[in-house]
């Protein structure tokens, strides 16, 4: 009997990786399962209240659509358990089918900051770490073993309270190989490229206006495009960048890593593109602090999916 592993989705960052991760561990039984949840967060998943995280209906909608367009085989909720391992992209909230099983943790990107919010969870254990969004990566320890972007990230890690002995340096798929993204049919160079990202849409608030305002100035008039995040409100978001960067250029969709790779400045706020950006030599700008970001970014080493394979073979074999 081969032994069954269940990857667990989200966003389509989070996917795309559990799915790179999978094609390395082929001589296993696989299933996949966007994002979900227990108890009363089911109730207000059900009800629509969860729209601004990866369990809601869209995020997991489309993250079903994509493991069924590349016939993935799909167990949501890991109904169909048990299963000798499980690979989750996010351990800020663990189900509750899952806690008894070896898991191997997967660094997503970029980590959100530590707002008071993050004060309170470390503080007070017994409040739930998604209340803290992705800054509480790491935290639950109901893993085996985490693999994580970089040496800098292993530091990260540590210094938020994560142990060291379970802390893996892999490098993450998206994000090991960024030199691969110029090659690429995108028609525009030379130009300032601004990735938003979609703090509205998780109730944090932005002064969107002066986002916009901050770019027209970096940009100096050099050509500025706009690649909006695909969580946003892209009709409320367009809207601004017209009244406040008129000229400007605005996609919706398209690859934001081939973009950066064509661009001669990057502007984010909160987002893992920075990374991209920085690996590039990009001239970057972002609101967390630059020197940190520099220590944090991911090893490029073109193989992370592998070297998590790795580890995940190694929990496999363990009797």
């Amino acid at each position: 009997m081969k032994k069954r592993i269940m990857f667990i989705c989200g966003s389509m960052n989070q996917t795309t990786q559990m799915h790179q991760i999978s094609r390395q561990l082929s001589d296993y039984e696989h299933s996949f399962s966007p994002y979900y949840c227990d108890g009363f967060d089911e109730l207000l998943r059900r009800l629509g209240l969860m729209e601004f995280t990866i369990i809601g209906h869209k995020l997991a909608g489309r993250c079903r659509r994509y493991l069924e367009d590349h016939g993935l085989p799909i167990d949501y909720q890991g109904r169909n358990g048990p299963y000798d391992l499980v690979v989750t992209c996010s351990d800020v909230y663990v189900q509750k089918n899952i806690r008894d099983n070896r898991i191997v943790l997967v660094q997503e990107g970029i980590t959100d900051p530590e707002t008071f919010a993050f004060r309170l969870v470390t503080r007070f254990r017994f409040l739930p770490l998604w209340l803290a969004g992705t800054a509480a990566t790491g935290l639950s320890d109901a893993y085996r073993k985490f693999c994580v972007a970089s040496e800098g990230y292993r530091d990260f890690f540590i210094r938020k309270g994560a142990r060291a002995v379970k802390i893996v340096v892999t490098g993450i798929p998206n994000f090991d190989d960024c030199g691969r993204y110029r090659a690429n049919n995108f028609p525009h160079h030379h130009y300032v490229l601004v990735c938003t990202s979609p703090l509205r849409e998780v109730f944090r608030g932005e002064d969107r206006e002066a986002f916009i305002r901050q770019a027209v100035a970096i940009a100096g008039g050099r050509q500025l495009i706009f690649k909006l995040h695909p969580n946003e409100n892209a009709r409320r978001a367009t809207r601004e960048i017209s009244r406040y960067a008129p000229g400007a250029t605005v996609f919706t969709t398209g690859s934001a890593e081939e973009m950066i790779a064509n661009c001669d400045v990057l502007i984010t706020r909160y987002s893992s593109t920075a990374f991209v950006g920085l690996a590039l030599g990009k001239e970057t700008h972002s609101d967390f602090d630059m020197d940190e970001l520099r220590r944090l970014t991911p090893v490029q080493n073109g193989s992370a999916a592998l070297n998590i394979a790795k580890v995940c073979r190694q929990l496999l074999e363990e009797k």
